[in-house]
């Protein structure tokens, strides 16, 4: 993990409000917001477009709700779509290369145990967290700290 700033990004797509309890289980909201996605929004991946899933809009902490958005970074985009703001600041980034949808739990595992262990350096902030997709094999995991 690295500690990284990240400047003021706008990015555009479709959101649902769930929680981690929820998506734990069998009725989790996330995958088909994701397979929504990718059904309906053309996403210019060989013009430099990414794909992102941005976690914001938190009730509290990690047992609260949150909205999650998939989302892209594209300069032309559907009208229907929602934008979202991912705030400038620093982040703390959870890097996983390999096979989705292992490399996404595998990196979400790492941050939770991170925010709960003792040797816990950063305190989380709870505004804007987000998923960056460089590549279809790899995952940041992007969580706003102090």
């Amino acid at each position: 993990m690295e500690l990284r700033h990240v400047s003021e990004t706008i990015i555009h797509g479709i959101s649902t409000r769930t929680n981690n309890d929820a998506e734990m289980g069998p009725n989790g909201k996330i995958p088909g917001l994701w397979q929504t996605f990718d059904a309906k929004v053309p996403v210019n991946y060989q013009g430099g477009e990414r794909v992102y899933g941005v976690y914001y809009d938190y009730e509290s902490d990690h047992t609260g709700m949150f909205n999650v958005l998939a989302g892209f970074d594209g300069t032309s985009y559907p009208d229907n779509l929602e934008a979202i703001t991912i705030n400038e600041g620093k982040y703390l980034v959870f890097s996983h290369k390999g096979e989705m949808p292992q490399i996404a739990i595998d990196a979400w595992t790492q941050v939770w145990q991170y925010f709960a262990g003792d040797a816990c350096e950063h305190q989380r902030l709870f505004t804007t967290d987000f998923e960056y997709y460089p590549n279809g094999n790899q995952i940041d995991v992007c969580i706003a700290v102090k």
